[in-house]
């Protein structure tokens, strides 16, 4: 499996595979599919994809680890970019569609609205991350520091899922946020399982 999928062509697959949703919701935009509020449609629906994104990117050291398929890490910096993608995309939408453009507009309601802003600090930490994703900064900033700097992904994961809470209280809908939370704290909690494990063989030897 691990020589199928270290295949020259799974990665460029995968990088077309990840565009999808981009395309589908471009294409519903300008074809008018988006239903009786486009703009909320589409700001809510890149929202959900960087959710997904990020899902599937903490997902990858569980499924490395579990399955032995070590190809799996060739693949999660590529993911990672695709969730500030969605992220950035997620942004644009709303700072467009809600604000019209307005810089002035987007800070003001960052500063009223906490779950405006906890989002906005999710898509500043992925922009610290998304910036030090290559090789040049690992060796600028060094291997530890970069480690570092990018376990900030668990902040972002409690503060996506926070953002989305927020976002739905209004609507006192909390079932797919309960889902998202759900897998989230799996993943978490499976590293910091194995974050305990490890010190405990540690201070055995």
């Amino acid at each position: 499996m691990n020589r199928w999928l270290g295949h020259a062509a799974v990665k460029p697959a995968l990088f077309l595979l990840c565009l999808l949703p981009a395309a589908w919701l471009l294409w519903a935009a300008v074809n008018d599919q988006l239903g009786a509020n486009p703009a909320e449609a589409l700001i809510r629906s890149l929202g959900d994809w960087t959710l997904r994104f990020l899902v599937v990117v903490l997902a990858v050291t569980p499924l490395r680890v579990t399955t032995g398929l070590s190809v799996l890490a060739r693949w999660r910096r590529m993911l990672g970019l695709f969730v500030f993608l969605y992220a950035c995309l997620h942004l644009l939408a709303y700072a467009w569609f809600d604000q019209g453009l307005v810089f002035a507009a987007v800070v003001d309601d960052v500063i009223k609205r906490p779950f405006i802003f906890v989002g906005m600090l999710a898509w500043v930490l992925l922009l610290v991350m998304a910036s030090t994703s290559f090789n040049a900064a690992i060796r600028t900033i060094g291997a530890k520091r970069w480690q570092l700097i990018h376990r900030v992904v668990y902040v972002i994961a409690g503060l996506a899922v926070l953002h989305f809470l927020w976002m739905r209280s209004g609507k006192n809908d909390y079932a797919e946020v309960a889902v998202y939370a759900a897998i989230l704290g799996s993943l978490l909690a499976w590293r910091a399982w194995r974050w305990l494990q490890g010190s405990r063989l540690s201070s055995r030897s």
